[in-house]
């Protein structure tokens, strides 16, 4: 389950522009005849980052083809609905998914899921990657990683850092740089990040993994101090905070979006919107759209995804099992 909490004016500058090019510029025909209708499902309720992205890059598809694209939120149970719904969908192109971490952490959060992430989706392209940003109270005596690390060490189990509830990138990003560095925090989960920072800069919480969208804007004022970012280079957004994995090696967690079809949908299809997808996150004002939420544009191949969402349920099932973390 991934809740990212983005800044009012990045989503309304994200949102302002309903029309990113022009009907048939970008993207060659469409796989479909003029008139049809593809639904992309969003499994979150509206104005998050994923119902964003994906309005975006559904605004793009449809005009460039002529055809309608509609986005459909279905909201609940950390995602577990929509994608759901997509699983069971007919294979023929007309419904897709835009997904996150949920997708690869969802079966190991909750006892039962009505569908299988491999067997009942077939990948399409990663759509984007954002960082989330490690922040912590201004009055917390440390400026660096290496400083947490050592600070966390002396006073094992009293340092706290909030999230955006349980499951979520930001809590992940917490448990996994504890398993990195050896040390022992206590978690308290919020719901959603803005209650989190709020308490941050109230000295309530010692630190985030935060949204960087949420977080930066706090930074910048000096209500919060940022140290690094979650990702294993520097983000363009915020390109003052080094990598967590300078301090701490192969730390790299990003809150990621990807694209998804029924299984078996022929690959015909999935071949044709992933290489129109890639065309059009190279568009620079679609871009410029991303860069308001940080978001840095993929457009990988369907083989690509596939073997990232396995490594990414390596990664946080091992660390959901060990530690026992289930849904709330």
């Amino acid at each position: 389950m991934t809740t990212f909490t983005i800044d009012r004016r990045a989503l309304l500058g994200a949102l302002g522009a309903s029309a990113l090019a022009a009907p048939g510029a970008g993207f060659a025909q469409a796989p479909w005849p003029q008139g049809r209708t593809v639904k992309l499902v969003v499994p979150f309720p509206p104005a998050g980052a994923t119902d964003v992205l994906g309005r975006l890059v559904a605004d793009k598809l449809g005009q460039s083809w002529g055809i309608n694209f509609v986005v459909e939120n279905r909201a609940g149970a950390g995602s577990n609905i929509g994608t759901d719904a997509v699983a069971k969908a007919e294979p023929n192109g007309d419904t897709l998914l835009i997904v996150s971490v949920g997708l690869a952490t969802n079966q190991y959060l909750y006892p039962k899921l009505n569908y299988d992430p491999v067997k009942d989706l077939a990948p399409i392209t990663m759509v984007a990657l954002v960082p989330n940003l490690l922040v912590v109270n201004k009055e917390l005596p440390v400026n660096s990683v290496a400083e947490l690390i050592a600070y966390a060490k002396a006073n094992p189990g009293k340092l706290t850092y909030g999230s955006s509830g349980i499951g979520t990138s930001v809590h992940l990003s917490g448990e996994y740089f504890q398993k990195l560095t050896g040390t022992k925090m206590v978690h308290v989960p919020y719901r959603g990040t803005a209650q989190a920072t709020q308490d941050l800069i109230g000295g309530r919480i010692d630190l985030i993994f935060d949204n960087i969208t949420q977080a930066l804007p706090h930074v910048r004022a000096g209500s919060i101090k940022g140290l690094a970012i979650t990702t294993a280079k520097r983000s363009p957004a915020a390109p003052e905070f080094v990598p967590i994995a300078e301090t701490v090696p192969g730390f790299d967690v990003s809150s990621w979006f990807a694209l998804f079809a029924p299984a078996k949908t022929p690959q015909a299809i999935i071949d044709k919107i992933q290489a129109d997808t890639k065309a059009g996150l190279a568009d620079p004002a679609l871009r410029a759209k991303m860069a308001q939420l940080a978001a840095e544009p993929v457009g990988g191949t369907p083989a690509e995804l596939a073997a990232f969402l396995q490594a990414e349920m390596k990664k946080w099932g091992d660390l959901i099992n060990e530690l026992g973390i289930k849904a709330g």
